[in-house]
């Protein structure tokens, strides 16, 4: 019985992009590399936006409860 042994070596298919295709790569990446750093940015500006209008209702709600207090105090 002959067995035929499958060949060891490696055929590598050497697929060529030209310049222009790994330039565009290139750019695509770093568009994607920008959109994520500006959507950080967002994110953060509207965390930010959220802490202050938090802080401005909280003082609201202290400047209330003050203005109620002292109406009930009057009233007694």
């Amino acid at each position: 019985m002959s067995s035929k042994q499958p060949s060891t070596s490696k055929t590598t298919s050497t697929s060529k992009t030209n310049g222009s295709t790994e330039m565009n790569q290139m750019y695509e990446d770093l568009a994607r590399a920008h959109m994520a750093v500006r959507l950080g940015e967002a994110h953060e500006m509207r965390r930010g936006h959220r802490v202050a209008v938090a802080r401005r209702m909280s003082r609201r709600a202290e400047r209330a409860a003050a203005q109620a207090r002292l109406a009930l105090a009057r009233a007694l």
